[in-house]
């Protein structure tokens, strides 16, 4: 029933997952205020902003403007919250990594660009080398490994609109 992962094959499945549990952790943090990036009363359920304060704090460079302008959009807060619902649930279970990855590079490399230049290199930093992984993940079809990948491409839905890989 179970086939043996190649050490490749297990290295990405366990990079997938722990991709789809720093997501879902954030989201959790954010919506919850656990107390780690997130105060109890700066939560989410407590109607506070789960981007303002990196929007008004953390963003510099030539688009810091733009990206403070964008603090406390509730809209934003949306999109945002979901993103990292949606790629932190896709990731850990296996299924919709394609679309997951491309998401989620699309907010690391917004985030890379709302605090441009990095601190500690030129041009690189952690969010450049997330956006890479991301894409790695949906190139090797990391879900058919440790997650539900293969059942959840072989779905009508999925076999009608492919980009749901």
């Amino acid at each position: 029933m179970f086939k043996k992962l190649s050490n490749s094959e297990f290295v990405w499945a366990m990079l997938r997952i722990s991709v789809g549990l720093i997501f879902l952790w954030a989201f959790l943090d954010k919506t919850l205020g656990l107390g780690y990036a997130t105060k109890e009363q700066n939560a989410w359920v407590h109607g506070k902003s789960p981007t303002y304060g990196y929007l008004t704090n953390a963003t510099k460079g030539p688009l810091k403007e733009f990206f403070m302008g964008l603090a406390g959009s509730s809209l934003v807060d949306w999109i945002f919250m979901m993103g990292l619902l949606g790629i932190g649930v896709a990731m850990l279970l296996g299924i919709g990594v394609t679309i997951a990855g491309y998401s989620g590079m699309v907010m690391m490399l917004l985030m890379w660009i709302s605090a441009f230049p990095p601190s500690n290199h030129p041009f690189i930093d952690d969010h450049i080398i997330y956006a890479i992984v991301m894409v790695g993940l949906t190139t090797v079809k990391s879900g058919h490994w440790l997650g539900l990948g293969k059942w959840w491409e072989s779905t009508s839905i999925v076999k009608k609109f492919p980009w749901l890989r």
